[in-house]
This record gives C-alpha cells, structure tokens and sequence, in this order.
C-alpha cells in the first residue's frame, strides 16, 4: 500500500540526525512521497517546513540536496500550505504572514523595502488612543486640525491618511521619519507608539523557506555528526580556516540575510538591525560551518565595548545568531541557535564561534550574563542553557551561586538522573559567568556604567543643563591633556571620528595619564579615532597594543 505524507514525515523525522551509507537513498524516497503527498495539520506542515531547511544546512548529497531545494522552491504553492495559510502565520514559511511590534530599524527597513506589504494589525492594537494622539504630530497642520476636531477612529483616518499608494504600517513609519528631531528621538517616538505590524507575504518579502548566501560552498554530510563534549581551552588554540573581509555590496547581501532570519522568527538585536556593510567580515571554520562577523554603523557604537552582531551559518543556510560586546580581550556574548538546528553539535558551533572571535577580535576571555544563561528568558531555562555552558568550562564568580551549583553537582553525584529544577536554573542564572585564558581577566561589566555617573558629574560641573557646551569643553581639555593642537585623522567618515572624539572626551578628562610619554598619548588619540572609524576592528587591535591604556581605564571603573 501506498506510504501516508504522515508517515513519511515521522519517518524522515527519525533520519534527521543520520548520515552515512545507505541513509540517502531511504531519505530519497521518503522526500518523493512528501512532495506529491498532502498533510492534514498545520503543524505536520510546519514540521517539513523545517526539516527540508535542516537538510538543506545539512545535506547528504547532491540528489538530496536538489529534491530539497525543489521541493522548498515550490513550498508557497503546496496545497495543504495554502490550506493552512492562516495558521501558519509567524512561521517564517515562505507565502505566510509576519506580526510582531517591530522597532524601530526594522520597522524602516520593512517600510522601505516593502511599503505595499506592511500595514497597521489592528486585530492586536491594545491602545488605539495612544496612535490616535500621535498621529496629528506628524502630519500636515490642515490634516492636523481634521484629526483633532474631526476625532475620526485611527484605522479609518489611517487608511484615508495614506490613501491607495502605500499601505498602512509603511505610511505609519514614513511619517515617523519625516518627524523632526533626529534619528534616536524618532526611534524613541515610534518604539513608545508600539504600533503592532503586519508583513503581507510578497515575491520577495523575507521567509526561511529559501535564506542561503550564495557564495558560501555547500557541504555534505557523510559521517554522523559530532556529539562528544569538546574541549573549550584546546579549540581556542585552533585557529578558522580563513577570514576575509567583504565588499561592501556583499556585506550588504549578509545584512539582509541576518535581517531575514530574525525578522521570520519574531527577533532583534542591534549588531544586526543597525549592521554596517563595510564592517563585515566572513570567518570560514570549514566542513560548511561559517559566521559573518557584522560591525555596527558608527552613529550607533557603544563609547567603550567593540559590538559585533553575527550570524551562524551551514552551507550559507543561517542556523542561528548573537553578539559579541568586546573589552579588554574579552567578549561578552550572546548566543542563540535557530529551534530548527539546535542538537547538531551545537556545542562545537559555540566552541568554534569562541574561536573565531578570538581571531577576529583578540578575545582571550568571554562572559554570559544572566539572560542568556536564563534570567527573565523561559527560553534558556527550557534548554537547561546554564548547565551547557559550565560543563563547557565557564564558572561562575558570585559566592552565593557557586554554593547552588556545588549543592547541584552533589545531587547528581549521588543521583546520575538528577536534573536541575526550573527554580533552581533561575537562582542559577540571576549571575554572570566567566571563562579566562592565557592570564586574560574578564571584567565585571556593570562596572562600565560606573564611568557615565563620574562622567555625569563631570559635564554638570562644566554645564549644567547645556550638555553640548560642557561636551565642548571636555573636548577641549582632552586634546590639550593628550597634548594635542587639533584632533588627528584616521580612515573613515570625519563626522563620524569627531563624533567618536566627543564621545570619548569625558572619558579622557578623567583617566589619570601622569607618567604618560607623548607617544603613547598620541597612541590614545589614534585608538579614539578608530572607535569612528572604518571598523571596530581597528580599535580592538590599537587598545589592545597600547602599553597603559586598558590599566587605565580598568583602575578608573574600578573607582
């Protein structure tokens, strides 16, 4: 008798994880009668969905690969996809609807590459009076006047508002940049709104279905997949096989491909929403594995750490997605794999992105913070994420977690099947934890923000309320400290170095640099630069070789 697409499915469900001899061919057969077969739930839908892009990232071989891609090619079009089209919304299938209260970059960037897709969804608008109030502001003085005294219901004067040319979200959001002020008080003004949106699906609007980069090289998977627990200390010292720096039109091409993958999957994180295309970088760690390192556009850098989104690929299909905050050779990182992936030696895609941020970036030291090992986030305490990450060799520092932890392993010595209850992981994760190499202290990060109250005192005292005139002042008194007539060049935008120079200036008026030759204040002033300039790369690697500066400013937080 003829096989089910049930059957099928559960079938090639249990091949998911096997590679060698003979395996191709079974999942051969199983794809055939998927693709001509029909599957009654919105969720067996969803199921191929993601097992087709698994294998995909991970493929056997090329016939596997090529009755994937077809079938993924023409997934939009399956029946029972377009029969569950509505339930299927959020599931970042290709022809499938997209909701969620996108911020602000995201928001624009939707706005301006689909204006004809993106409307209001009024069906999860909670307040309708905030978006009411708001509209008169950016709008035209007559409209303005209409809107008040008229008092029309928001969705109907939104629809007359934009008329036929544009829909609802995108004209919502073109307004909003139309708003006077700058970009960070229209970013303020539009994330307060939290208008939820709608992405009506397009030819090209973002899906998983089809998210591959195309220059990266696809390889096949003949041996089981690596399961043993890797050695942390030993794959640090293993460098990537190659890192190269894109083209500007390339880096631009990876941007959209992190952009996508989030977006489908209802997510944000600045080192990709506000990614510079001439600040990425493509770390090949070889057998399909690679990560595009994505610098932040300079406007949007932090004043001290070097911030790098990233995104995980196999075989140019995105697996998953972080950041990388860097120091004082240390990155703090955030770390995700896409729910598709997770089980496929995730623990070596995380040893081996640790790699390459050491080669890129100079890290020696990294540091987790509580949201990520599950503070506040169900996520990772589903995942049991605390544990992953110490039996990889990260520790933590605070005393009152150490006993939890110690109590916990005592438990499991006693009891091999004893498993950290849900309360127990979040008095586990309410504290960093900190993995050292090579005599590289991690720092305590929080202490950072001690730098912006001594700062804050700083600028009252020369200002006031006048921030921008006591921000001159600083600067003033930083360039003759550093001894200094004028600022130095560097490569990159002007603005943007004089804005990093501004920046850093109350930092500068309060280092201690009695003792300090010319040289190396000279030496500071280029690292100041860099922090404006092309990559954040280069002031990793110019405050990484100064002699007295990370001392410094170590000493200074620690005040």
């Amino acid at each position: 008798m003829p096989m089910t697409a049930a059957l099928a499915l559960r079938r090639l469900e249990a091949l998911r994880g096997e590679f060698g001899s003979g395996i191709p061919t079974r999942k051969r057969v199983l794809l055939d009668s998927l693709a001509r077969g029909r599957l009654g739930t919105a969720g067996s839908v969803l199921r191929l969905h993601e097992l087709l892009c698994f294998m995909r990232a991970y493929p056997d071989d090329r016939r596997v690969l090529a009755q994937v891609n077809r079938m993924l090619a023409g997934f939009a079009s399956r029946f029972d996809l377009r029969r569950h089209r509505i339930a299927l919304t959020d599931s970042g299938i290709a022809g499938t609807r997209l909701r969620y209260r996108y911020y602000w970059p995201t928001a624009r960037r939707l706005a301006a590459r689909w204006p004809a897709q993106l409307e209001v969804d009024w069906d999860a608008l909670d307040e309708p009076v905030m978006l009411a109030g708001a509209l008169p502001l950016i709008m035209t003085p007559i409209e303005a006047a209409w809107l008040r005294g008229g008092n029309p219901v928001p969705r109907a004067a939104l629809a007359r508002l934009a008329g036929k040319r544009i829909a609802s979200g995108a004209f919502l959001v073109r307004r909003v940049e139309a708003y006077a002020g700058d970009d960070a008080s229209r970013e303020a003004f539009f994330d307060a709104l939290d208008t939820p949106l709608v992405l009506r699906p397009g030819a090209d609007t973002p899906s998983r279905t089809l998210a591959r980069h195309a220059r990266s090289a696809v390889t096949f998977v003949t041996q089981p997949l690596r399961r043993e627990r890797p050695n942390l200390r030993a794959e640090l010292r293993r460098p990537p096989q190659a890192i190269r720096r894109t083209s500007r039109a390339e880096g631009a091409q990876l941007i959209e491909l992190a952009f996508g993958a989030l977006v489908t999957r209802a997510r944000d994180i600045d080192g990709i929403a506000y990614g510079n295309p001439d600040d990425v970088w493509v770390i090949d760690d070889g057998d399909g594995l690679q990560w595009a390192f994505i610098g932040i556009m300079p406007a949007r850098r932090q004043v001290l750490r070097a911030s790098h989104g990233f995104i995980t690929l196999r075989s140019g299909v995105p697996i998953g997605y972080g950041q990388l905050d860097t120091l004082f050779q240390c990155s703090d990182v955030s770390f995700n794999s896409f729910d598709t992936f997770r089980g496929a030696s995730t623990a070596w895609v995380f040893v081996r992105l640790l790699a390459a941020a050491r080669a890129v970036l100079g890290a020696c030291a990294f540091t987790l913070d509580g949201y990520q090992l599950g503070h506040h986030n169900d996520e990772a305490i589903a995942s049991g994420a605390w544990w992953f990450y110490y039996k990889l060799g990260f520790r933590p520092r605070d005393t009152a977690i150490r006993r939890i932890a110690a109590a916990e392993l005592a438990r499991m010595a006693r009891d091999a099947g004893h498993r950290s209850s849900p309360a127990t992981l979040r008095r586990l994760a309410a504290g960093t934890l900190y993995f050292e190499s090579e005599g590289v202290r991690a720092p305590l990060w929080p202490r950072l923000a001690g730098l912006g109250a001594m700062a804050a005192d700083r600028l009252a005292a020369l200002g006031g309320a006048d921030r921008e005139a006591a921000l001159a002042t600083c600067a003033k008194l930083a360039t003759q400290r550093l001894g200094l007539a004028s600022f130095p060049g560097f490569p990159g935008r002007r603005a943007d170095i004089e804005m990093a120079w501004q920046r850093w200036a109350p930092v500068v008026a309060q280092m201690k640099l009695a003792g300090w030759s010319a040289r190396e204040r000279r030496a500071l002033a280029a690292i100041i630069a860099a922090k404006g300039g092309r990559s954040e790369r280069d002031f990793l690697r110019l405050l990484d070789a100064h002699p007295r500066i990370a001392a410094t400013l170590r000493e200074l937080c620690r005040a």
